[in-house]
């Protein structure tokens, strides 16, 4: 009886042990990210096509929040008045951490 108990015992263990580990890391391991980065890749329109010389939307929304994009029209398929502006607009009402608006034109 104690030969089938022993292994379930262990990977018992091993499981708690495991989890802990893993409930740890989630805790002292995380990543925070802007938010703004979700809301100006949301405004974007979506397509992954790299004709902005970036990888993906989320990866040129990044540009903007950083920094690394001066100039929206970079993204060869948005529109001026259905994307742009509203990028514009929306990074005027959420500026950086430290006030500053973030620099980039049409």
């Amino acid at each position: 009886m104690i030969e089938i108990l022993y292994p379930l015992f262990v990977l018992g263990v091993i499981g708690i042990v495991l989890g802990l580990g893993l409930s740890l890391a989630n805790q002292y391991l995380t990543v925070e990210e802007d938010p703004r980065i979700d809301a100006v890749e949301k405004l974007l329109p979506n397509y992954n096509c790299g004709a902005c010389g970036t990888p993906s939307c989320r990866a040129f929304a990044e540009g903007i929040i950083n920094g690394e994009v001066k100039n929206l029209s970079r993204c060869k398929p948005g529109k001026a008045d259905k994307h742009f502006n509203p990028i514009l607009e929306y990074l005027k009402e959420h500026p950086n951490p430290d006030g500053s608006i973030v620099d980039v034109k049409i």
